[in-house]
């Protein structure tokens, strides 16, 4: 008996892979466009062009410009706090826990999608788009604050407010997407390492570490 004949058409998961590739594909290269023009000097013309494909294309995927600069911002978000809520989650010092945390972030914030979040204002966004920007930058706040008081009770981070070392640490974090450059002579790795060694020197009271 012969063997049935081999669809041409894709599977129901191939389709839903394919899709989501695509997807991504826009987003990532959006995100490129807006950080290297800014997201009003960025048409939809030109994400089209840069994929080689047509505008109605993207409307297959996204419904508008500011849901394509939410999603970009959300991607660079989630990465933090899911990668942040593993290393949290680890054994160790708060201290130690917290230095991956950070290291995370950092390393986030110098990927497309961290630059893209670095550099959205929140008013661009929509008022639905701009509370849910809000509410995850909050999270990633909360991790951050609970590593930082968890060092304070085991002895392991040493500040006087739990708050101000909180927000210093995030912002300067949130800078890299600003200044860091891939072209540059340090690596992504390698400017996470410094950035994240002088930030520990603060929070645990430690003074900057000499060779």
């Amino acid at each position: 008996m012969p063997p049935p004949p081999i669809s041409p058409w894709s599977s129901q998961s191939e389709r839903e892979a394919e899709r989501a590739a695509k997807r991504e594909a826009v987003l990532r290269t959006a995100a490129r466009l807006f950080n290297t023009k800014g997201y009003h000097a960025t048409s939809l013309d030109e994400v089209a062009t840069a994929l080689n494909v047509t505008k109605p294309t993207i409307y297959h995927y996204f419904a508008n410009k500011d849901e394509i600069l939410f999603e970009c911002t959300r991607r660079g978000l989630d990465a933090i706090i899911e990668a942040s809520r593993r290393t949290a989650a680890q054994g160790g010092s708060a201290a130690e826990r917290l230095r991956g945390v950070l290291t995370v972030y950092a390393l986030t914030m110098m990927d497309d999608f961290g630059i893209c979040v670095a550099r959205t204002q929140d008013h661009l966004l929509s008022e639905t788009s701009r509370q849910q920007f809000r509410a995850l930058k909050r999270e990633i706040d909360a991790l951050i604050r609970q590593l930082v008081v968890e060092g304070g009770a085991d002895g392991s981070v040493r500040v006087r407010d739990v708050r101000i070392a909180t927000f210093t640490a995030a912002q300067a974090l949130n800078g890299l997407g600003n200044w860091f450059n891939a072209e540059g002579p340090m690596s992504a790795p390698e400017v996470a390492e410094q950035v994240v060694q002088t930030l520990m020197a603060g929070l645990t009271g430690r003074g900057a570490a000499t060779d």
